[in-house]
C-alpha cells in the first residue's frame, strides 16, 4: 500500500516536473524567437540603408578635351581676374561635348548634350584658367561630374529597358553614354565631392561636409557645458547633499527631465536662446545649448550611478586615515567611478548628436551650403541633414540620404565603441 503510494507521489512529481521543463523551454523559445525577431528587423534596415547608400561614395566622371577659347573666356581681351572670372565657361564645355558628337546640331539636341555634365563643370574651369591664365588658348583634359541622372544610369539605378517617356534619360542620351563608356570617357570613382562639399540643389554636388562641421561645432559646446556641470551636480546630490525633501524634489525632476521628448528642449532654446537672449538663429552655439541640456539629466544620472556603485569601504578607509571629504571624492572615489561616468555621458552625447527635432525648433534646418567657420555661423547638423534629403523628391537624393544615414551610424557606434574600451581601460574590480 505504502509502495503504491510513493509510487503515486512518484508520478505526479515527474509530471509536475515535465511540466515545470517545458514551461522553461518555452520561455528560452520564445526569448530566442525575439532576438531572432530583432535581429532581422536590423539586419533588413542595414541591408537596406547599406544597399541605397553605398553608391553615393562613388561619383560619374566624364573626362573631356576642352579647348581654352580665348574669345569666350576672356570677353575684354585684356587677361584680368575680373574679366576671365566673367567667362563663358559654359560655352567652352558645351564646344568640347560638340566636337565629341557633331550629330548635336539643333538646340534641343545640344541641351540634351549639356545635361549630361554637371553644372560644376564650368566652375571648375573658371577657377583653373583665373589661377593661371597662361591655359587661355590651351587645350586641357577636363574631368567634369555628371549630372545626377547620368550618375543613376551608371549606378544602374534607372532602368534602361523603359520607354523614353518613362525615362529621365531620352534615348539619343543614352547613345551618348555608351559612346563615351566604349571610349573609355566615363568612368566612376571615389566621390570626394560627398565629403568635401556642403549642401547643394545639385544631388551631384550635394555633401555633408557643412552638416559634419556643424555637428562638431555643437558637440564641443555640449562637452564644455554638459560634462562639467553634470558632473559637479551629480558629486553634490550624491556626496554632500542633506537628506531632505528638497533633494528628494531636486532628483524627481531630474530623472523626469530624462524622460522629457526632446522636443521640448528645442522650444526651451527658441524660447530662451534665440527668443529673449537674442542668439543668432541656425547657430552650433545655440544647438550646443540645447544639446547640452537634453544631455544633462543623463549625465547626471549615471555619474550618480556610477559614484554610489563605488563600495563604502573605500570612503571610509580614506577617511578614517584622516581624508577630507573632498579629499576622499575626488582621489579616491571619482578615479573609480570614472569608467561608469564616462560610458554614460558618451553615450549620453552620442543619443543627443543623432536627435533633429530640438534643432529643428532653433533654424537649424535651413539650406546651408557654405561650412561653417564658427560657433555662430549658420549651419546644419547631421541629422537635420538627413531630415531636408529625405525630403527631396529627386531620386538622386534617395542615396544620399542613406549615405548621410551610414555615416551617422558609423560615428554613433565609433561613440559607443570608445565609451566600452574606455570602460575597459580604467574599471577596477574589488
Amino acid at each position: 500500500m505504502a509502495t503504491t503510494k510513493q509510487q503515486e507521489i512518484r508520478t505526479k512529481l515527474q509530471a509536475r516536473l515535465r511540466v515545470r521543463y517545458a514551461r522553461e523551454r518555452r520561455f528560452r523559445a520564445y526569448g530566442l524567437a525575439a532576438v531572432l525577431f530583432g535581429l532581422v528587423f536590423l539586419a533588413v534596415f542595414f541591408v537596406s540603408i547599406v544597399s541605397k547608400g553605398a553608391s553615393a561614395f562613388r561619383q560619374s566622371m566624364l573626362s573631356v578635351p576642352v579647348i581654352v577659347d580665348a574669345s569666350l573666356v576672356d570677353p575684354i581681351a585684356d587677361g584680368t581676374r575680373a574679366s576671365l572670372q566673367d567667362g563663358d565657361y559654359d560655352g567652352v564645355i558645351r564646344n568640347a561635348l560638340v566636337a565629341l558628337f557633331p550629330d548635336a546640331t539643333s538646340r534641343r539636341a545640344r541641351r540634351e548634350l549639356m545635361a549630361l555634365v554637371s553644372s560644376e563643370g564650368s566652375f571648375m574651369l573658371r577657377d583653373r584658367v583665373v589661377a593661371d591664365p597662361s591655359l587661355l588658348g590651351e587645350v586641357l583634359n577636363l574631368n567634369i561630374p555628371t549630372s545626377a541622372n547620368v550618375d543613376m544610369l551608371m549606378k544602374g539605378r534607372i532602368d534602361r529597358s523603359l520607354p523614353e517617356l518613362q525615362r529621365v534619360v531620352s534615348d539619343r542620351q543614352l547613345a551618348w553614354i555608351d559612346q563615351l563608356v566604349a571610349d573609355d570617357r566615363l568612368s566612376t570613382s571615389f566621390s570626394r565631392a560627398f565629403f568635401a562639399n556642403g549642401d547643394s540643389a545639385d544631388a551631384e554636388l550635394a555633401g555633408i561636409r557643412s552638416a559634419v562641421m556643424g555637428s562638431f561645432f555643437m558637440l564641443l559646446v555640449m562637452i564644455a557645458i554638459a560634462f562639467p556641470v553634470g558632473l559637479a551636480a551629480a558629486i553634490y546630490l550624491e556626496e554632500f547633499a542633506p537628506r531632505n525633501r528638497w533633494t528628494d524634489l531636486i532628483e524627481v525632476n531630474i530623472n523626469n527631465l530624462a524622460a522629457v521628448p526632446s522636443i521640448v528642449y528645442g522650444l526651451l532654446g527658441l524660447a530662451v536662446f534665440i527668443n529673449w537672449v537674442g542668439l543668432p538663429r541656425s547657430a552650433p552655439l545655440v544647438g550646443g545649448f540645447v544639446l547640452a541640456l537634453l544631455t544633462l539629466p543623463v549625465i547626471i544620472i549615471t555619474s550618480r550611478a556610477a559614484i554610489k556603485s563605488v563600495p563604502p569601504s573605500i570612503r571610509e578607509a580614506a577617511l578614517g586615515v584622516g581624508a577630507s571629504r573632498i579629499q576622499t571624492v575626488f582621489q579616491h572615489v571619482l578615479p573609480l567611478a570614472l569608467p561608469g561616468i564616462l560610458t554614460g555621458t558618451i553615450i549620453g552625447m552620442a543619443r543627443a548628436l543623432g536627435e533633429s527635432a530640438p534643432l529643428l525648433m532653433i533654424g537649424m534646418v535651413a539650406f546651408i551650403v557654405d561650412v561653417p567657420g564658427s560657433f555662430v555661423e549658420p549651419a546644419t547638423a547631421l541629422p537635420v541633414q538627413v531630415y531636408l534629403w529625405a525630403d527631396s523628391p529627386e531620386r538622386a537624393f534617395v542615396e544620399r540620404t542613406s549615405a548621410a544615414i551610414i555615416v551617422l551610424l558609423g560615428f554613433l557606434l565609433f561613440m559607443n565603441l570608445l565609451a566600452v574600451i574606455l570602460r575597459r581601460r580604467f574599471e577596477r574590480k574589488w
